[in-house]
């Protein structure tokens, strides 16, 4: 599949100067991660250079880098895909998630003020409205704020920066399934937030591990 169909504007052109080669990557990651750029997509350098606004060579290199982080494949004689997940690496990485999100769960409840609460409900109050304006991209991102303030009221410096490590992949395998999760998903998350307000801990890891789970199995269950 050629890089010409993504949308019109999907794909800015970089502002000049800079260092081109990580702002390519972070780019044509986010096209990745938001999947404006599909699993298996065949990624064609001169189409790129040409949407980014870009010589081939800072292409050539954030794809390589890709490469390293395990979302791009380079094959020999054929160029560069976009990496296809296995259904086992994504059962790994969300299990992960699950166990990483549910103590972060536990902290907030134990550390998060009135000021903190607020902002996860107004957080929540955007992401319903997302949902309700069939915007999956806006409830994929404001998903990602709310459980990344959770994380941040957590206090761990150490879990949020072991969670930072995994939040592009699950973005990555969210998106799928952002529609099918809908307004259960936001359901969810007021009662999480509930849990939290209420400085109940075990609640609040019941309700975080059950929210994280929900996902991953919708994952596996979602239409090929």
């Amino acid at each position: 599949m050629s890089t010409t169909g993504l949308p019109q504007g999907a794909v800015p052109k970089l502002e000049r100067p800079g260092p081109l080669r990580d702002r390519v990557y972070e780019a044509l990651l986010e096209l990745i991660t938001t999947r404006a750029l599909q699993p298996g997509q065949h990624l064609v350098e001169s189409e790129l250079a040409g949407h980014l606004g870009v010589s081939r060579q800072p292409v050539r290199e954030a794809l390589q880098r890709l490469n390293t982080d395990g979302w791009v494949d380079l094959r020999p004689a054929q160029g560069a895909f976009v990496h296809e997940p296995t259904e086992e690496e994504a059962d790994q990485l969300l299990t992960v998630r699950t166990l990483l999100e549910a103590e972060a769960a536990r902290l907030a409840a134990a550390n998060a003020g009135a000021a903190a609460i607020a902002v996860l409900e107004e957080m929540c109050a955007e992401g319903e409205r997302a949902v309700a304006a069939d915007d999956v991209d806006g409830a994929v991102a404001m998903n990602a704020r709310l459980h990344a303030k959770i994380m941040e009221l957590a206090g761990n410096a150490v879990l949020a920066e072991l969670a930072a490590q995994v939040d592009r992949r699950v973005r990555w395998y969210y998106t799928p399934v952002a529609r099918q999760r809908g307004q259960r998903s936001w359901t969810e998350h007021r009662e999480l937030i509930a849990a939290i307000a209420g400085r109940d801990e075990r609640r609040a890891t019941e309700i975080m591990r059950a929210h994280t789970e929900h996902t991953r199995k919708m994952y596996h269950e979602r239409e090929k």
